[in-house]
This record gives structure tokens, C-alpha cells and sequence, in this order.
């Protein structure tokens, strides 16, 4: 059926079609309407769910740790400053090997205060281990959640599924919400064959000297690179039951292209228009849209940025004394190639600054015209 619904509540559906068990809340704007929505749908018993009220983002995942390893599908969501006060029990999810899913509204990081659109909070939450996807849209959002269930549960790890502030959070569009029982068909009851139960007594959490530590974190780093094996195929399977595709990166209009843009989230849908003018103006530009940022798909990212000449990074994050952290990732994994693309670092947006389609072209003009890309980014739009 579709539906004209917000992108937290494209969250909201999701996870009910998911059939979590377990929900934890603690609320902080713009994430709020995500478990308000779920408090109702378990109340009028449309979702049979424990909804857990918490006085923190700290009890938040640790409340759906407990639940995770006890072998029950749970659910959170936080932004911002809740995600990093998350920061100590994201490890131990990962590291504890539980596939919890995380919503996560992409909201500027203080001080000063600032509630838009900005992925510098997911970002800094990248060597925790949690697998990251990226959503340009509401009909993604929703299909992201279901899909994110299937890969953790299948590799054992942890997703953090994130979108823009706003733009998506608190925008309304069409949405194709899927029967129950369509989602049933593709993602199947979770019985872990390891969990706490009282009948069947295991120790979990426990020590891990120096002769064990370490082989046990090179098993969670091998198996987490397995999500690029196996997303592929989840993403296959998805397309055969729903009729929508998704990839890793997805390309547009790359064809023949000697300059493309890379961007995550929901400036993707503002490079298309700005792609769009610029084709229509004989200039050989595309797009290369992000979605799954960690683990790095480096094979990915060399096989598709490497045919180019020109790849312009468009950052809506900052790493202060770096620059933005897309950039600096895809620069490292292309230095390998004998013959590389120049790339040029762009931050735009911070704060939830509008970037427009006048933008991305003048963006495009500025790496067009210049052949040292330099080792600063162009910070477009700073205020002199």
C-alpha cells in the first residue's frame, strides 16, 4: 500500500514489518517521532513488543544489548549527541557480535546547538565496528530497515542505519509499505543458535586474556568484511520480492563521464538535478551515490571511481584539521591504483545548510576547471 508518511515513521513501519521484539527509547529531536510512533503501534497491539522507556541513549543500547543477547530481533534510535553518549556500548555490540539495529537521524554535533542536517555524528561513530548504511530517501529508509535485519542477522553484526535530519526525518513522501506477510516471506524469525537462556546456561562478557583477545578481534574484523559479500545477494533477494534495487554504490548517468560527483544522502538527489543542467550543457559529468560506508567496500570504490578522471567528494561532515571524512577515506583507498583519479575534497551543508542544484553545478564548474584538486577541501558557501 503506499502511503504518504515522514521518513522517521518510514523508520517506525520498518520496524514493525521487521516483527522487532524488543524496542528501547529515550527521545531527542529530530529521532523522537520514531519511537513515539512505535509506542503507539505496540499500544494498539499492532506490534507485539516490549517498548522500554530509559532515562538515557546509554541505557538505550544497553537495554537492547541485554535483549540482543538474550536472541530477541530489538531496536533503538538516537541523533547527534545521544549517538555519541551510545559511543562506550557500540563497541561492546559489535564486539559481543549482536545484530541490533540502529536508526540514527543525522543531526549536527555541538556546541554551539544545532538540530539539522549533519553526518559528522554517525561519522565519528566509524571505528566502532557497526556496519553504516546511507539513505537518500523515505521509500530507502524504510526497505534499509527491513534489509539491515536480514544481513545482521545472517553475518552477526550490528547496523546503524542513517538519514538526513529534516530533509527526510520530517519530510512526508510516497512510500510503498509492503503486507506483513511479503516481509515474513523474506526475512524469516531470528533463533540465534547461541543466547542467554536459563535452560541452557552459557557465560557471556567474560574475560579475554592476550592469548584470546586478539583472535577474537580478527574474527568480528573478518566477518564484518563479509557484509560486502553478502549484501549483494541481500539486495538481489529484496529486488525479487519488492521490485526495488539497491546496490552498495549506486551510478547515474556515468556512462561517459570524465568528472563524477560522490555523495551520501540526500545531497544525491540534489547532485541528479545538478547532473541533469550539466549534461543538458554538453559536460560529461555523473553521479556515484554512497550507501554502505563501513566496512569500507574498497574493491568497490577502486573498480568504480577508478574508471574516471575527475572524482569530486561532497562532504556534508567535517573531521577539523582533515577535512571531510569521505574524502579522505576514498582518497586513501584509490592511492593503490597505478593510474588514480584526481580527487577533489568539497564540504557543503554543515549545520543543515541548504546546498541547491546552482550549488553542485558551481561545485562542478570549480573541479572542472582546475586540474591540481590541492590538498584542502573547497569549503562551499563559507560566509567571509
Amino acid at each position: 500500500m503506499k502511503r504518504v508518511i515522514k521518513g522517521n515513521h518510514a523508520v517506525s513501519q520498518g520496524v514493525r514489518l521487521s516483527r522487532v521484539k524488543v524496542i528501547s527509547a529515550y527521545p531527542i529531536t529530530p529521532q523522537t517521532t520514531i519511537v513515539e510512533e512505535l509506542s503507539e503501534i505496540c499500544a494498539s497491539g499492532s506490534l507485539d513488543a516490549k517498548f522500554i522507556k530509559v532515562e538515557s541513549e546509554h541505557s538505550a543500547m544497553a537495554a537492547v544489548v541485554g535483549a540482543s543477547t538474550a536472541g530477541v530481533r530489538s531496536f533503538t534510535a538516537t541523533s547527534s549527541q545521544g549517538l555519541l553518549l551510545m559511543h562506550e556500548v557500540l563497541h561492546w555490540a559489535a564486539g559481543a557480535r549482536l545484530p541490533i539495529v540502529l536508526a540514527n537521524v543525522n543531526r549536527a554535533v555541538a556546541p554551539g546547538w544545532n538540530i539539522w542536517a549533519d553526518q559528522t555524528d554517525s561519522l565519528s561513530q566509524r571505528d566502532t565496528g557497526w556496519v553504516q548504511i546511507y539513505c537518500e530517501s523515505n521509500q530507502e529508509v524504510l526497505d534499509s530497515v527491513i534489509m539491515a535485519y536480514r544481513l545482521a542477522e545472517e553475518v552477526r553484526v550490528p547496523v546503524m542505519l542513517t538519514y538526513d535530519a529534516f530533509f527526510l526525518s520530517h519530510t512526508s513522501e510516497i512510500v510503498d509499505v509492503p503486507e506483513i506477510e511479503e516481509v515474513d516471506s523474506f526475512l524469516p524469525p531470528y533463533e540465534p543458535e547461541l543466547k542467554l537462556d536459563v535452560e541452557a546456561p552459557l557465560a557471556f562478557g567474560g574475560l579475554m586474556s592476550p592469548d584470546l583477545y586478539y583472535e577474537g578481534r580478527y574474527t568480528q574484523h573478518r566477518d564484518t568484511m563479509r557484509v560486502l559479500e553478502v549484501y549483494p545477494r541481500v539486495c538481489m533477494e529484496f529486488q525479487r520480492v519488492f521490485g526495488r534495487k539497491y546496490d552498495i554504490v549506486e551510478e547515474y548517468r556515468t556512462g561517459d563521464a570524465e568528472l563524477v560527483v560522490v555523495t551520501a544522502g540526500t545531497i544525491t538527489s540534489v547532485s541528479r538535478i545538478a547532473v541533469d543542467a550539466m549534461r543538458a550543457k554538453g559536460k560529461p559529468v555523473g553521479l556515484v551515490k554512497l550507501r554502505i560506508f563501513r566496512p569500507v567496500p574498497a574493491e568497490v570504490w577502486r573498480s568504480v571511481l577508478g574508471r574516471f578522471p575527475k572524482v569530486v567528494v561532497i562532504d556534508r561532515n567535517l573531521t577539523a584539521g582533515l577535512g571531510g571524512v569521505f574524502a579522505s577515506e576514498i582518497r586513501s583507498v584509490l592511492y593503490s591504483l597505478e593510474e588514480r583519479p584526481k580527487v577533489y575534497p568539497v564540504v557543503a551543508g554543515l549545520g543543515g545548510r541548504d546546498v541547491t542544484p546552482r550549488d553542485l553545478e558551481g561545485i562542478i564548474e570549480a573541479a572542472l576547471g582546475r586540474e591540481d584538486p590541492g590538498s584542502e577541501p573547497l569549503f562551499w558557501g563559507l560566509k567571509e
